[in-house]
């Protein structure tokens, strides 16, 4: 997924829920509803998340260092954990808050055709930034199904903010549902437990992102598929005996590390085992350009062979 979609994607997301969260939270002063504080709250740290991806996008870009001399790829893995603890806690937490507080202490709503407007803006809004996200996804899926892809995919920028219009977009119907039958039913009830459907609907979300991104800020590696493929590469070169150890890690979204064991035939010379572990490198990242690194470790035949 190149960097480009991502931020096309996350910059479209900023615009859209910081116009968002501005009229949520003018309809939610005017009305006095606990869904459209929910909801105020839960574009604004939409808009901060996609500030902090922005951020992570461009550390992860930055060129190795001293300090740093695999690079920073993985500042997009941790600022993306952020954003999943962010959504969970001050996303969810509070709008379940602000769910039960109305609940205990309700009071009724005023002018609901306020919060019918601004839910209407929204939704057109919010439905921009999400076709803009979906969008950018499917150019970088290639085809893949969305779920094995969402799976696979490295950078979690993108799929972030699918999941993050996705929750807004349910949201905006289960406030318009609370707003709708709190009014008709007069009962404001409804509105305070749209609230906490809302932060339920966030905390799943937020799960979802935490577990994607959990892997990779361990240090997830090539799936079985391209790790056969990148065997078969090492093992075909005229030199290679066999490969008896491949390890792979993603240093950041288009940045693999490889370290291969490999055993070379009886009775090459040095400058021949120099030659064919040159050959392993640029055969590897001709046809794989997101390997960046590759360390051979050259080991000896068993005794007998």
């Amino acid at each position: 997924m190149a960097s480009g979609e991502s931020k096309t994607a996350v910059v479209a997301a900023i615009i859209g829920n910081l116009v968002i969260a501005a009229s949520k939270f003018v309809a939610a002063a005017i009305t006095g509803s606990s869904a459209m504080i929910a909801e105020g709250i839960h574009s604004l740290v939409d808009t901060g998340n996609g500030a902090l991806l922005l951020l992570g996008i461009k550390q992860s870009a930055r060129p190795a260092d001293q300090e740093h001399p695999f690079g920073y790829g993985k500042s997009l893995y941790f600022w993306s954990l952020i954003v999943a603890m962010s959504i969970f806690g001050i996303g969810g937490g509070m709008s379940v808050y602000e769910g039960i507080t109305h609940i205990q202490h309700p009071s009724p709503l005023e002018n609901p055709a306020w919060n019918y407007a601004v839910l209407a803006f929204a939704f057109a809004v919010e439905a921009t930034s999400f076709r803009v996200a979906v969008r950018e996804f499917n150019k970088a899926r290639k085809g893949a199904r969305p779920l094995e892809f969402i799976r696979s995919s490295k950078d979690p920028s993108l799929y972030t903010v699918v999941f993050e219009d996705s929750a807004a977009m349910l949201g905006l119907v289960v406030a318009f549902l609370g707003v709708f039958f709190g009014h008709l039913l007069e009962n404001p009830y409804f509105d305070g437990a749209a609230s906490i459907v809302i932060g339920l609907i966030l905390m799943g979300v937020a799960w979802l992102l935490a577990a994607e991104t959990h892997g990779l800020l361990l240090g997830e590696g090539a799936d079985p598929a391209l790790t056969r493929r990148l065997t078969e590469i090492i093992a075909s070169d005229e030199a290679v005996e066999r490969v008896t150890e491949l390890l792979t890690m993603y240093m950041g979204p288009h940045d693999l590390l490889v370290n291969v064991g490999v055993q070379f035939r009886r009775g090459i010379h040095a400058e021949a085992v120099h030659r064919a572990i040159h050959r392993i490198e640029e055969r590897l990242q001709a046809e794989h350009p997101e390997i960046k690194r590759v360390y051979v470790e050259v080991d000896s035949l068993p005794k007998g062979e």
